[in-house]
């Protein structure tokens, strides 16, 4: 499950995968909300990857 924390490191890693100004979304070049639609994204793969994990419900 931690494997999925390294699918943002790939996405942004190599940018000639996304470095175009077509298609444009509400304006903004691909370039861009490529970048900004890994946010949320990162996020929610972060989230996923720690409520997989076990914890300690003890309290110190």
């Amino acid at each position: 499950m931690r494997l999925l924390l390294l699918v943002p490191f790939v996405g942004l890693l190599w940018v000639p995968f996304y470095n175009f100004m077509e298609p444009e979304l509400f304006g903004f070049p691909f370039f861009y909300w490529y970048q900004l639609a890994w946010v949320p994204i990162s996020s929610l793969l972060i989230w996923l990857v720690y409520r997989s994990q076990p914890h300690d419900d003890q309290a110190n």
